[in-house]
């Protein structure tokens, strides 16, 4: 059965009602699961561990009866690590190191400067005390999540970083576990959904509370993420995965239907859309799609995902190609082209940029060094990828001379009054000299 996918061309007069009806997606709050997650954050935060329990063992079919067996003991990681096939283990190390040279650089350095009259002005950093991690569990294993997140949280220094994880039916993930002992996580509970989140923020008995929850999940965890926001920090709200591709025709097809595979395959309402100036390259995609799909474990999902969300976008030059982009803002953008770079300067949101013909947006999911969590939903436009900054926090250094005192109090005092703040500008005055 042929793919139906679309096909848009930037001449057409409805092509920008065509595109932002590609890019809508329907993020209205389901309020009947809202509710049900907010009456699960209220019960854990009033009942602790036993809400905990309780829904642990509704949920994931366990058999708790004790708060301290949702904890695995760290020699429960090492283990998971020690049993990995060595080409498993050579793997995940790898990346592992790829993910924390890459963090080393981003590390956010303090700073002052001295004014002429002695006045110093600076910042401090500062990590985040503790850190909550989430990691889906069950069917799904995703080792790569928990180095991306954690090892940039540990370059940062972040002193308590607490995993959470389901274990439907008490099973676990050796590479999950491995990846969480080679990242240097400290901590490790096995729960997961709403009532995690709520442990994590709240805090109960055995499960201390966090200062920022990181990490990907279903929707009643993204809900829950969303509704203790305030109490907590998070890194975002993502959506479904992104991927789009432009390509001048000059990129072996089967290459570029492969790389929209590789995000459609995540689920349903992924979106994998190809930009190019070929009409002809844009037809030997579309047929490489087909020829290539039956091929593929998840081609029903995938089938889904390219003609519920997906495109083929003809365009007049690659220069409208990054307007388009631009306008997009999409997660992961490959700029399969040959000279990547003069593109790049005109690309101004995306999460994630892969240049060139032989850089699969795939290396970054799992070990080109970058973090693999990124702004979703055009949220580039005014969101990065989670980094070391995100587990760093800034604080302003201010200590100022007594001719710093005098001269800045003067304009405080003018302005405060002008507020009608007027001990504000007393306080100010009473260091001024005459």
């Amino acid at each position: 059965m042929t793919l139906s996918i679309k096909n848009l061309n930037t001449n057409s007069l409805i092509f920008q009602e065509q595109l932002q009806s590609l890019l809508a997606w329907d993020e209205t709050d389901d309020l009947d699961i809202q509710q049900r997650v907010l009456a699960i954050l209220a019960d854990v935060r009033s009942n602790g561990d036993a809400a905990v329990i309780n829904y642990t063992n509704r949920f994931d079919q366990r058999s708790i009866s004790h708060a301290s067996e949702l904890e695995l003991p760290k020699a429960a990681l090492q283990a998971a690590w020690e049993s990995l096939p060595t080409a498993q283990a050579e793997a995940l190390q790898t990346a592992a190191e790829r993910i924390r040279a890459y963090a080393e650089h981003q590390k956010i350095q303090p700073w002052q400067y001295t004014e002429a009259d002695g006045t110093v002005l600076g910042q401090k950093i500062t990590p985040l005390d503790s850190v909550g991690l989430y990691v889906p569990g069950g069917k799904a294993a995703y080792p790569s999540s928990v180095l991306m997140n954690a090892i940039p949280a540990k370059v940062a220094g972040v002193a308590d970083l607490i995993m959470v994880v389901p274990t439907p039916n008490g099973e676990t993930n050796a590479l999950v576990l491995a990846a969480a002992y080679i990242a240097g996580v400290d901590r490790v509970f096995t729960i997961g959904g709403a009532q995690a989140v709520a442990a994590l923020a709240y805090g109960t008995a055995t499960i201390p509370a966090v200062a920022k929850i990181v990490g990907p999940g279903n929707i009643y965890v993204a809900t829950a993420k969303k509704l203790v926001f305030g109490t907590v920090g998070i890194d975002m709200i993502a959506g479904p995965s992104e991927i789009l591709v432009i390509c001048d025709g000059k990129t072996n097809p089967d290459w570029i239907a492969m790389d929209l595979f590789s995000q459609a395959e995540h689920d349903e309402n992924a979106q994998a859309i190809l930009i190019s100036d070929d009409s002809d390259f844009l037809a030997a995609v579309e047929a490489s799609i087909n020829a290539l799909l039956p091929t593929m474990e998840r081609a029903d999902i995938i089938r889904a995902s390219l003609s519920g969300r997906g495109a083929l976008i003809k365009v007049q030059n690659l220069d409208e190609a990054a307007e388009v982009a631009n306008t997009i803002a999409p997660e992961h953008l490959e700029l399969s082209v040959e000279n990547p770079e003069i593109l790049c300067e005109k690309i101004r949101h995306a999460g994630a940029i892969f240049m060139g013909r032989y850089t699969a947006e795939a290396l970054g999911d799992y070990c080109a060094g970058p973090n693999h969590v990124l702004p979703t939903s055009s949220t580039a436009r005014f969101s990065s990828p989670l980094g070391v900054y995100d587990f760093q926090k800034r604080t302003s250094l201010i200590n100022c001379s007594a001719a710093g005192a005098d001269s800045l109090g003067k304009i405080a005092s003018v302005l405060a009054r002008g507020e009608s703040l007027t001990a504000h500008a007393r306080s100010a005055e009473f260091r001024i000299k005459n």
